[in-house]
C-alpha cells in the first residue's frame, strides 16, 4: 500500500519560513508526478507546487518565487520549502502522488490518486 506522511507544519509569523516533508512508503518518490496542495475550510484543494518524473516543476502563481518543491531520492522524501510566508498561505497542506509520469495539468487535484493526511500551516500577520 502507498502511504504518504506529511510533517513540518506549524505556526509562524508573516515573513517566516517552513519546510514541509512528505515521507513515502510503498512508492518511489519521483517515479510519477507528485505535488503539494493546500486546502482551507469551505474551499477545494488547490495545487501549490508539483514535480513530474523528469524533475520539471510547476507552481501556482501566488507562491512562485517563494516556494520550492524538491525531492531526496535517498530518503524517499518530497519537500516543500516555503519562504516569505503570508497569511493567505494558511491552510492544511497535503502531499499527493499520481500514477502517471507526466501531465499538462500538474496542479489539478483530480490527477492524483494517493494523498497524505495533511499538515497544518498557520501564518499570522
Amino acid at each position: 500500500d502507498v502511504q504518504l506522511v506529511e510533517s513540518g507544519g506549524g505556526s509562524v509569523q508573516s515573513g517566516g519560513s517552513l519546510r514541509l516533508s512528505c515521507d513515502a512508503s510503498g512508492y518511489i518518490i519521483g517515479d510519477t508526478f507528485m505535488g503539494w496542495f493546500r486546502q482551507t475550510p469551505g474551499k477545494e484543494r488547490e495545487g501549490v507546487a508539483a514535480m513530474d518524473a523528469t524533475g520539471d516543476t510547476e507552481y501556482d502563481g501566488a507562491v512562485k518565487g517563494r516556494f520550492t518543491i524538491s525531492k531526496d531520492s535517498a530518503r524517499n522524501t518530497l519537500y516543500l520549502q516555503m519562504n516569505n510566508l503570508k497569511p493567505e498561505d494558511t491552510g492544511m497542506y497535503y502531499c499527493a502522488a499520481s500514477v502517471w509520469k507526466f501531465s499538462r495539468a500538474l496542479l489539478r487535484a483530480s490527477n492524483y490518486k494517493y494523498w497524505g493526511q495533511g499538515t497544518q500551516v498557520t501564518v499570522s500577520s
